[in-house]
């Protein structure tokens, strides 16, 4: 997956879009560093992150990504 694919992802998911760009750069990098450290794909690594970015933005009291 490449950084503009995985922009428009977070967009999708409600990453408001002037952050996108930066938070799908610091999500890929730290997807390869999970993927290699744990010896997982890093597409599994990256549905992973995505998910615990998303229990974060659902989490009550919480206002900004």
């Amino acid at each position: 997956m490449t950084i503009p694919e995985l922009a428009k992802s977070l967009e999708k998911l409600g990453c408001p879009a002037e952050k996108s760009a930066a938070m799908a750069t610091q999500l890929d990098r730290r997807a390869r560093m999970d993927a290699v450290r744990k010896g997982i794909a890093y597409d599994d690594a990256v549905k992973h992150l995505i998910g615990l970015m998303m229990q974060g933005w659902a989490a009550p009291g919480t206002s900004e990504i």
